[in-house]
């Protein structure tokens, strides 16, 4: 009997024991005695909706570099890109969009995309690029006045269109300059007043042709070949959208193209005193890291100008259109026709 009392004490036991080994295992689990938890070691994934008026080389290359930013800064992030396909109705569509999907940042790449964009939301922080005239837009107070939720780099540097004009009058003295826009777009005025503020006091004289869609360019640029003896084009989304229209009128006809920024020389156009897109677009992209990580707001953040402009010649470009070479552009920087 006492055998029998002594196997069931032993047997006890061991369950106490494997009881209490349990509650160790548990215990260890648990906070330590300084109230530390375990980190959350989860990444944040950030929502970006992207937007821009139409799919261009020079509005794509600036996406490009923005995206690029930001990858390189670590953080993970969901992009919504839509294009409105240089529809205006689009635009108003797309930004109200990204306001009912709670995005963390608005990318407006255009001018009409950040005005979509800001005239949608005033809490929502949009960081625009690829426009000319944020100020003029009413994007900005001023350069170092942005919005409460928005700021961005613009594609025009100060400069560029008084050295384009510059290079016309020099290279091209007396010309009469063929202009080609939308009047509808409030960054192509901005930037044919400023094409007429330079060419004050120089040689050259002015020729204007007006279009409301791209299937207007052709025409435009028939009608006015007669009248110039160079084709300046700014960047305007419409035209631009239907260069190569107009390359083949100046290559048919022997007139110089002048455009507005290097993707445009790329596709035929002659020369332009101009900026790298994806440049413009990375900076904005810094900019967006800094705000998405709660680091910076939009109004702690300057609007910017691009850093440098050069000087972009399209050689085969000259030869298409009838232009002697000059020893001095040898200096310039060379694009290679798409």
């Amino acid at each position: 009997m006492k055998k029998w009392l002594l196997m069931v004490i032993a047997v006890l036991t061991i369950f106490v024991l494997a009881a209490c080994g349990s509650n160790d295992s548990s215990d260890a689990q648990e906070p330590d005695d300084s109230g530390e938890k375990a980190e959350d070691t989860e990444e944040e994934t950030y929502q970006v909706g992207a937007t821009q008026i139409l799919e261009h080389p020079s509005l794509d290359a600036a996406y490009e570099g923005f995206k690029a930013a930001i990858d390189e800064a670590g953080l993970k992030v969901e992009y919504d890109f839509q294009s409105a396909q240089n529809d205006q109705n689009n635009v108003s569509t797309i930004s109200n969009k990204f306001v009912a999907d709670g995005v963390d940042l608005i990318f407006a790449n255009s001018t009409p995309s950040a005005l979509g964009a800001l005239q949608a939301t005033s809490e929502i922080p949009i960081l625009f690029t690829s426009v000319t005239d944020p100020i003029g837009a009413g994007l900005v107070e001023a350069m170092d006045k942005p919005g409460e939720n928005i700021t961005g780099v613009t594609d025009l540097h100060p400069d560029a269109i008084k050295e384009t004009v510059g290079f016309i009058d020099k290279n091209f003295e007396g010309a009469s300059v063929g202009l080609i826009y939308n009047a509808g777009e409030q960054n192509s005025v901005s930037q044919i007043d400023t094409v007429k503020e330079a060419a004050e006091g120089t040689s050259i004289s002015f020729v204007e042709r007006t279009v409301a869609n791209s299937a207007e360019v052709q025409q435009a640029a028939v009608t006015i070949v007669s009248e110039v003896d160079v084709i300046y084009i700014v960047t305007d989304n419409t035209v631009v959208s239907a260069l190569e229209t107009v390359v083949g009128v100046a290559n048919e006809q022997d007139i110089p193209l002048i455009v507005g920024e290097p993707d445009s020389v790329a596709l035929g156009g002659f020369a332009t005193y101009g900026i790298d897109y994806y440049t413009i677009g990375y900076r904005t992209g810094e900019m967006a890291v800094e705000i998405l990580t709660g680091e910076k707001s939009p109004k702690d953040i300057p609007a910017e100008y691009p850093p440098k402009i050069e000087l972009f010649i399209n050689k085969q470009a000259a030869e298409e259109q009838g232009i002697e070479w000059q020893s001095e552009w040898d200096e310039a920087k060379l694009v290679e026709q798409d």
